[in-house]
């Protein structure tokens, strides 16, 4: 694990509330093409602060990256990085549009297989953030690593929970979902699915008081699918069908009310 991200100073908080609701409200993932021409569009916005508009720059280039259209998602972030915007704070300014670069380099690079290559983007992005004094975005770099460092998953989360100690703002908090589910992954997946459970329970806590619809439902898809691992077949099949109940249609849903009751082959990550 690099050693460099050590001692940031992540306590400033410089979250925009204003912005990422601007983010949150354009971004719809199921549509990555839609998203890209509302990015697009905001960032050609001239109504919009130069700061707004290089946010939302880097938004179009996830968008883009979501799509499989990786070089092009590059030369966005290059022509960004090249030319940064003038701003009223340039140093915060810089370091929040460095960090938000860095982060998104480091999603292309890591869903083009190449996760070893995205930690040193997604490291400089934890250094930047702390910078701009943006827990939201060192939570965001921190996540990824958590996802992608192969080795230090654990340790990238801690970071992460230690950071989440000392904020405030419920859209903050919501990365608490991700971190939590995230590691249960790992561990469930490298046999520890007892010490899994305690992390995908602690991921619908935070998912109940700060997340999504959809990131309630998936919270507690993934204990559901921790409880079949240990045995705990009745506890299982209790979740799975009120998820059902919920949404019939859900693939995963089904795939595991078939596994729990022998009904039919199984979706299996």
């Amino acid at each position: 694990m690099d050693d460099s991200t050590d001692q940031v100073p992540a306590e400033p908080s410089r979250h925009r509330g204003d912005e990422q609701q601007m983010i949150d409200r354009l971004w719809d993932f199921s549509d990555p093409a839609g998203s890209e021409e509302r990015f697009r569009e905001a960032a050609d916005d001239d109504e919009h602060p130069a700061h707004v508009r290089a946010v939302m720059t880097t938004q179009l280039a996830r968008a883009l990256g979501i799509q499989g259209r990786a070089d092009e998602a590059t030369a966005v972030l290059d022509a960004l990085a090249a030319e940064p915007p003038a701003t009223a704070a340039p140093e915060r300014d810089a370091a929040e549009i460095r960090a938000r670069v860095a982060i998104e380099r480091g999603r292309i690079v890591a869903s083009g297989g190449r996760p070893a290559d995205a930690v040193p983007e997604l490291t400089r992005g934890v250094r930047e953030a702390a910078l701009a004094g943006s827990p939201f975005l060192v939570l965001d770099a921190l996540h990824m690593l958590a996802l992608h460092d192969a080795g230090h998953e654990e340790e990238w989360a801690a970071e992460g929970f230690d950071v989440l100690a000392g904020v405030r703002d419920p859209r903050v908090l919501r990365w608490g979902v991700a971190l939590h589910n995230n590691l249960g992954w790992t561990m469930h997946d490298s046999g520890r699915a007892a010490a899994a459970l305690t992390h995908f329970e602690q991921a619908v806590e935070v998912a109940d008081a700060y997340g999504t619809a959809e990131q309630r439902h998936v919270a507690r898809w993934s204990v559901a699918r921790c409880l079949r691992s240990l045995g705990r077949t009745d506890e299982a099949l209790e979740v799975q069908r009120a998820l059902a109940a919920a949404r019939p249609d859900d693939p995963y849903v089904q795939a595991e009310l078939a596994a729990l009751t022998g009904a039919a082959p199984t979706i299996e990550a």
